[in-house]
């Protein structure tokens, strides 16, 4: 697991390509919009992110004029058509519209929204927990690889998005009997306060200090216990997951949850990330990968029985 983290994680070359190209759009945008500030977001910023990701960026505007979405990317995607460090853009009316793009001549693809604030704050709120323990990081971009491999880690065809995947694994961390994360919402609630200033949010995080949990699990015992967790102890019918609270809750009669094959609970809005899944078919699939790779696992002890490591590390090194 280690092995594959170091291989494929994202380095600090990726990060400066990034930030290169943030702050150069930033400058071409303000020509249209002055108070524009664009904000990188997501798995680069995040600390969960592997040198194949892509980038989110949001745009906010401050002021008193509302702003339609659409509006605002159409205009930027006639500008972007000008510029000659960016090609290939298409607006993808989704329920959060978004620009996407490539830089010039290489494979880095750009998501850009407009003024989705929950973005920036989840995205200091997954950094803090990233980095609360060692063993955060590696974990998740594992189980990221291996909800890719078998074909569970695409919201747009029906599964798991990833940033549903990261809530899942933080969820079981939290609920361990000896837990190795806390939530970091209730514990310094100032630090996450859901209406702050958006200037003030990439702040929060640094007045919270290191969590140190005993629990010494190894990497491959947490793994083992992530899958067998939601294979054979998770009430995926009864219950929806609150990373915000540490807990799982009952399930209630509301609309955000009533019906729905997974509830996932947005740590800012309280909405459901896991609504993308509404097929049967595709969460029996989700449930039979768990089942399978949790059998599987505890049977064989070795990661390459559930993911080919080294054909991933390849495919990783090849896309940079």
């Amino acid at each position: 697991m280690v092995e594959m983290f170091e291989a494929c994680q994202q380095q600090a070359s990726d990060l400066d390509r990034k930030e290169l190209c943030r702050t150069r759009l930033q400058d071409d945008i303000q020509g249209q919009y002055p108070v524009a500030r664009l904000y990188l977001t997501g798995s680069s910023m995040n600390g969960l992110g592997c040198r194949s990701s892509d980038a989110d960026m949001c745009l906010i505007i401050k002021g008193n004029k509302k702003h339609d979405p659409i509006s605002v990317l159409s205009v930027l995607q006639r500008l972007f058509k000008s510029l000659p460090y960016v090609e290939r853009t298409q607006l993808i009316r989704a329920k959060v519209p978004i620009l996407r793009f490539r830089e010039r001549g290489s494979d880095l693809e750009f998501d850009l929204n407009f003024n989705n604030t929950v973005g920036i704050r989840n995205t200091f709120l997954l950094r803090s927990y990233a980095f609360a323990d060692l063993r955060i990081r590696p974990l998740i971009l594992v189980v990221k690889k291996w909800a890719q491999h078998n074909h569970i880690n695409d919201a747009s065809k029906g599964t798991l998005s990833s940033y549903t995947l990261v809530l899942l694994v933080l969820h079981y961390l939290q609920t361990l009997n000896v837990p190795v994360l806390p939530s970091l919402q209730m514990d310094y609630p100032d630090s996450f306060f859901p209406l702050m200033d958006i200037d003030m949010v990439p702040e929060g995080p640094k007045h919270v200090p290191p969590y140190i949990s005993s629990n010494q699990s190894s990497l491959g015992e947490l793994l083992l216990g992530f899958l067998g967790y939601y294979a054979t102890v998770f009430s995926w019918d009864r219950k929806v997951i609150s990373v915000r609270e540490a807990k799982a809750f009952p399930k209630n009669n509301s609309p955000t949850w009533r019906n729905k094959f997974i509830c996932v609970e947005e740590p800012f809005e309280r909405n459901n990330v896991a609504r993308a899944v509404h097929e049967k078919i595709k969460f029996d699939a989700i449930k039979a990968e768990f089942a399978v790779s949790y059998r599987i696992l505890e049977d064989v002890q070795d990661l390459n029985s559930i993911l080919p490591v080294r054909e991933v590390i390849n495919k990783e090194s090849s896309r940079r």
